[in-house]
């Protein structure tokens, strides 16, 4: 008995040290599992979720803390009680989840390793068993030390292990076992291989047929001869083949733009999974080092799970200049154990993350299209003409009352009873923004990509473009094009329109018209075109 209790003693301390660790480099990641086991669609005890990470401290703390205690014989009766507890309720825990099919992972190790429910019930059984053995053999667990070494050691355990959770808490975790880590890609980490194991679903069909109700199981086809399916139910056999990441997006209200994003080279992102939710002191602190980051040519971009009001609120209060997508709260919380925090891709490969509390720490290289003599109180205002411009078009092809009424209050104008109420206030919009272009083009000549960045280089041409002064301004607009400083095509489709409005052939076949665009026929044509035969290579 007393060898087996010494194999039980260290098997049991050492696992749940691992175990301890892994969750105490990780203990923010512990508490969104322990807020998934209090949600009212598990345990139902929904008031405990705001205390989630004081809990998970506490807990992966106590767990490393009775690891040691119990290798080192420090106050045995104590530890083993306390071990018996924690494990008969994770038993508990993980029957529930198992059983009733509540929770896929039980967050035992972490990110290192995933358990299945049933795993980590059959994990708590086998320690539960070990445990009973130490109870009932306490006489033969001995301090390893004499009293004051062996109390020295259970302080230093639980000095250190309070201290590590606080560091990682205040930056990010040491080890990153997501498939988020730096180094990962992502476009990798999401693909599924041709060779790829297929889901295993099993369908059981019932049916009536010859008014006598029947059974099938199969693998989707269904029974070969029925009157009437009555209901089919399905189970999954197989999960097959399952990325490691599965539900990253970054989606605009009108598409998704993962792929464009994924793409890109030198992408910050800033990552804050509620904005309501974030840390004050973190969001201050976004406003420089964006900025700097927009400036050295690197293209910055928010993801969160909030609406649209909470990201334009956010956008106004601290004065940012980039514009915030949607991401799934639990895959941004994922991404970086931060709100906010910065994660920086290269065509998706992941270069850099931080948590904002070392934001200061990140050195960003000054690339070769860095603009580093960028206008953003310049750009802020031309953003602010470029919403107007576009909202407003927005609004008369919006097919609801609810849809027109949203786009006004996003981009800031009253909301009207009726539709032609709002239409009285395209022409307003269009001469309010061309007089403030015009000042603009004024004081600072043409507002392209070296003063204000892209998109915003574009908002003035749309205005200019909407207005009855293309002549006067298209000469601009090409010799900006000739810089670099606006899109060439945006200068042909100028060329065209004032082409059109002439009464002259246009050149590259940009400008149409849709007569009876809300009708069900409606006809689309095309203003005449000079050189047809040409017009692709033009």
């Amino acid at each position: 008995m007393k060898y087996i209790v010494q194999i039980c003693r260290i098997f049991v301390g050492v696992l749940f040290i691992i175990s301890g660790f892994i969750k105490l480099n990780d203990p923010l990641g512990f508490s969104y599992k322990l807020q998934e086991y209090f949600s009212t669609d598990v345990l139902n005890i929904p008031f405990l979720e705001p205390y989630a990470l004081a809990i998970s401290v506490f807990v992966v703390v106590l767990e490393v803390v009775l690891g040691v205690f119990l290798l080192i014989g420090y106050k045995r009766k104590f530890t083993i009680w306390m071990l018996l507890g924690m494990i008969v309720f994770f038993t508990f825990l993980t029957f529930y989840s198992a059983y009733f099919d509540k929770v896929k992972d039980c967050g035992c190790f972490g990110d290192a390793l995933k358990l299945t429910p049933w795993e980590s019930f059959t994990k708590d059984v086998v320690l539960l068993v070990l445990i009973l053995i130490l109870f009932y053999g306490q006489k033969y667990i001995k301090p390893i030390f004499k009293t004051l070494p062996n109390t020295i050691v259970a302080l230093l355990s639980f000095i250190v292990s309070l201290w590590f959770a606080y560091h990682v808490l205040m930056h990010l975790p040491s080890i990153d076992f997501r498939a988020y880590k730096i180094g990962n890609n992502l476009s990798d980490e999401m693909a599924i291989p041709e060779n790829a194991a297929r889901p295993v679903i099993e369908y059981t069909w019932t049916y009536k047929i010859n008014g006598e109700e029947k059974t099938y199981v199969d693998n989707g086809s269904g029974p070969a001869k029925y009157d009437e399916v009555i209901n089919v139910e399905t189970k999954e056999i197989d999960p097959g083949f399952i990325p490691s990441i599965q539900d990253f997006t970054i989606e605009s209200n009108d598409e998704d733009l993962t792929t464009y994003f994924l793409e890109k080279d030198n992408l910050v992102v800033v990552a804050m999974y509620n904005i309501y939710n974030s840390e004050k002191e973190g969001l201050e602190k976004l406003k420089s080092f964006t900025d700097d980051a927009i400036k050295k040519g690197y293209t910055v971009i928010g993801l969160s799970a909030s609406g649209d009001e909470a990201k334009q609120q956010l956008k106004t209060d601290y004065n940012l200049n980039f514009d915030t997508y949607l991401c799934d709260e639990k895959v941004v919380k994922t991404i970086v154990r931060s709100n906010p925090g910065i994660f920086i891709l290269n065509k998706g490969t992941v270069i850099n993350k931080a948590h904002w509390s070392d934001i200061e720490d990140i050195e960003l290289e000054i690339l070769e299209n860095a603009n580093l003599s960028m206008d953003f109180e310049l750009k802020k205002e031309l953003d602010k003409i470029y919403a107007l411009d576009q909202g407003i078009r927005e609004i008369y092809f919006a097919k609801s009352k609810e849809e027109k009424d949203a786009i006004a209050q996003r981009i800031g104008i009253p909301v009207k009873e009726n539709t032609l109420d709002y239409m009285n206030l395209w022409g307003e919009i269009d001469s309010v923004n061309m007089v403030k272009v015009e000042k603009i083009v004024k004081d600072y000549g043409y507002p392209g990509k070296s003063l204000v960045g892209e998109p915003t280089n574009k908002a003035a041409w749309y205005v200019i473009q909407h207005s009855q002064k293309i002549e006067q301004y298209l000469p601009l607009m090409k010799e900006a094009s000739n810089k670099g400083e606006l899109p060439k095509h945006l200068v042909a489709m100028m060329e065209d329109r004032h082409l059109m409005y002439n009464g002259k052939p246009q050149i590259y076949g940009t400008q149409g018209r849709t007569i009876g665009m809300k009708t069900d026929n409606p006809i689309q044509i095309i203003w005449p075109i000079a050189d047809v035969e040409n017009v692709n290579s033009l």
